[in-house]
């Protein structure tokens, strides 16, 4: 199995597109970035735990699922380093293999020495711009494969039938 953990406020700070969301509202530049790691897992198949830190927001440590993916605050007084390098520990085993998404390079020591691998925030964009476009190829694919109506009928007719459809007379 493989897992990626991606530095939350890392990738965030690093990708333009969340960097500008976040100037305004960092809520849903978290939100962003959790949604196209959605889009990442259901890719690749790895699972995916976002980790950021309780510094932006204050309280006691949270965990939940979005999207499928896990959602990690860090406890106060705890950085997302710290409780990644403690999960590439706990969760490395034989069958596993951690992938770190970061661009913090202390960090990146410290993960190698676990035996996870790293990949930086513009690799991970690269590579979610490949999945995004295989995504988009596949969609394009099935709608090509779907047949049309099971009955030849010209355009008026289906614009009728559609405005029937829709309760319209």
């Amino acid at each position: 199995m493989d897992i990626l953990l991606v530095d939350g406020y890392n990738i965030i700070g690093a990708w333009p597109e969340l960097k500008a969301l976040k100037e305004h509202d960092l809520a849903a530049a978290r939100d962003r970035l959790v949604e196209r790691m959605a889009e990442y897992q259901a890719m690749s198949g790895y699972r995916v735990i976002v980790v950021f830190d309780a510094y932006y927001v204050p309280g006691t440590a949270k965990k939940y699922k979005n999207h499928k993916v896990e959602v990690i605050f860090t406890r106060e007084n705890e950085t997302a380093d710290e409780r990644i390098e403690k999960m590439a520990i706990s969760l490395n085993n034989r069958k596993t293999q951690i992938h770190v998404a970061t661009s913090d390079y202390t960090e990146q020591w410290a993960i190698f020495g676990q035996g996870a691998l790293r990949i930086s925030a513009r690799e991970l964009l690269h590579e979610m711009t490949s999945v995004e476009k295989g995504i988009k190829h596949q969609v394009k694919s099935i709608q090509e494969k779907k047949p049309g109506s099971k009955i030849p009928i010209s355009d008026e007719m289906a614009e009728i039938f559609e405005k029937w459809r829709r309760g319209h007379k």
